[in-house]
């Protein structure tokens, strides 16, 4: 069987992400406490369910203790367990809960709503790390949805690496392992007839072909990135996230990752993500 265990911050898009492995085919179970993880597992096992997602409640205790006991105890079951935790930037989700009016799940009379979010994030600090954390704070429910499509076609067992751009100007994605900085390369957007296309687009991907340094920046990302993805994957690694960040998230990262991923891909699993091609320029 194959449980997929969900948490994060409130705000993050966790409902979201549970209906949309609900209709990738995956038994879903929300609000669900930690300590009843086992039994639902186990019930759900004995009922012939193959695929599971369970989001976890943090109101049952501080910080989903037992969380890393609750994955052994699966993985001893032969099960595939693996735990996605979503997060956003606190201005994101400030943005979230003051559009939709909800009330976040640890403000009361002494907390600010700010203050609830900044709590929440450090009772979860210890868990964080337990598993694969994507960054939803400039990320559409749609774009959720896709990405949470790309996740589920992928084999759990194998190393997964996620190449994605953005914009410096926009904040730094909060899952990233490794970050490149690609601003000191020359930007298409002062050549007026690129700057409303992207880094996908022939035009652009001419341009920046034409420039040495453009092709220095490539290969020195990408032996980094091929010299130590063994290393990852021996660390008994399931995913590695890279974010290439230029200006604005639109030219010069998006090539690069678009390149780096066809070349990668016949070697690796590889997702790509570019956060902030739907952001206005």
């Amino acid at each position: 069987m194959d449980v997929l265990l969900i948490g994060g911050v409130s705000g993050s898009g966790k409902s979201v992400a549970l209906a949309a492995f609900e209709d990738s085919g995956y038994y879903t179970v929300n609000n669900l406490p930690v300590p009843l993880v086992m039994a639902t597992a186990d019930y759900l096992a004995g009922a012939g369910r193959e695929r599971v997602a369970l989001a976890l409640d943090v109101r049952t205790g501080p910080g989903l203790p037992g969380l890393a006991e609750a994955m052994r105890a699966l993985e001893a079951r032969g099960w595939q367990a693996r735990f996605l935790y979503l997060d956003a930037s606190v201005e994101a989700l400030v943005k979230r809960f003051s559009e939709t009016r909800r009330r976040h799940p640890f403000s009361n009379d002494e907390r600010t709503l700010t203050e609830a979010i900044e709590y929440e994030r450090a009772l979860l600090a210890a868990v964080r790390d337990l598993g694969i954390v994507f960054d939803t704070s400039e990320l559409p429910a749609a774009g959720l949805r896709a990405w949470i499509k790309d996740f589920v076609s992928l084999d759990p067992s194998k190393l997964t690496l996620q190449i994605g751009s953005f914009g410096f100007k926009h904040g730094v994605p909060l899952d990233s392992d490794l970050v490149f900085d690609v601003r000191c390369l020359p930007n298409p957007h002062y050549e007026p007839a690129l700057a409303p296309l992207s880094g996908r687009d022939p035009p652009v991907v001419r341009f920046l072909e034409t420039i040495p340094e453009v092709e220095r920046m490539y290969g020195d990302i990408y032996h980094f990135i091929a010299s130590w993805l063994p290393d990852y994957a021996r660390d008994n690694r399931n995913y590695l996230t890279v974010a290439i960040g230029c200006t604005g998230g639109r030219h010069r990262s998006v090539y690069l990752v678009e390149r780096l991923a066809r070349a990668f891909s016949p070697r690796y699993q590889v997702l790509v993500r570019h956060r902030d091609l739907a952001v206005p320029a």
